[in-house]
């Protein structure tokens, strides 16, 4: 059993800073980098390759739609075009970085509101996963599992790596609880593991009805910006290695 452990990262601007990523760092292996348009800076993206790669933490694109106040958490009305063209963007400054510091850029996995969105519109997922080829074949797509993003990282003829949430619920359909609901969070640390834990070992969650529904948990998602997040991310850590469980980011190919 493997599973890789990504936090969202690299989300501070300007004068604010957001996220725990100096004490995440350790217990992860894969870093979402954010590219400047929900957040980030190019300062920060510069900071944050430095210390993943300090750490051995695996680095990727985390690119959002551009919507700085919302922290690209609220969906726009854009095309597949749009889309297409905001990832190239937004993965290619990541990517300027990346060889600048000499490291290895492995994955892009969407932010926000355009994760939510391409994991159930096709044009949207299509768009993406074409983009994320057209910049490098080689790079892995973060999505959701079960979604359309998967699917069309598929058709685009590239790696995918199938996420589950440590700290979000799930719907019966196998869609995240909207952050409007009060229910949208997982709060306790010990429970978040123990589900993540399962996931990875049986191929099920309970949704947010206490329902079993099945997962593949290629790799987990901690948000860099909640409440819990060092501990979660520690405890994940201890708790997987004492399930036997290794961690390592997902297999892509190498130049």
């Amino acid at each position: 059993m493997r599973v890789d452990i990504n936090c969202d990262m690299g989300e501070s601007f300007g004068a604010y800073e957001i996220g725990a990523d100096k004490d995440v760092m350790p217990h992860v292996t894969s870093a979402n980098i954010a590219c400047g348009f929900h957040g980030g800076d190019p300062a920060v993206m510069r900071a944050t390759i430095a210390e993943a790669k300090a750490r051995g933490v695996a680095v990727g694109a985390h690119p959002g739609l551009p919507d700085l106040i919302g922290f690209g958490r609220r969906a726009m009305q854009v095309t597949p075009q749009e889309v297409y063209d905001l990832i190239i963007y937004q993965v290619g400054a990541l990517l300027g970085f990346a060889r600048a510091a000499a490291v290895e850029l492995r994955h892009v996995k969407p932010h926000g509101a355009l994760y939510n969105m391409a994991a159930a519109q096709p044009g949207l997922a299509d768009a993406i996963a074409r983009a994320v080829r057209d910049v490098d074949s080689r790079l892995v797509l973060f999505g959701l599992a079960g979604s359309h993003l998967l699917a069309a990282a598929d058709r685009a003829g590239i790696t995918s790596a199938s996420e589950a949430f440590a700290d979000r619920n799930y719907l019966h359909d196998g869609a995240l609880v909207p952050r409007t609901r009060p229910d949208a969070l997982v709060s306790d640390v010990d429970e978040a593991v123990r589900r993540v834990v399962r996931m990875v070992r049986e191929g099920l969650v309970a949704d947010v009805e206490g329902e079993d529904i099945p997962i593949r948990a290629d790799t987990v998602c901690i948000h860099g910006d909640g409440a819990h997040a060092a501990e979660l991310a520690k405890k994940l850590r201890r708790g997987l290695d004492a399930a036997g469980i290794e961690v390592a980011p997902p297999a892509h190919l190498s130049s």
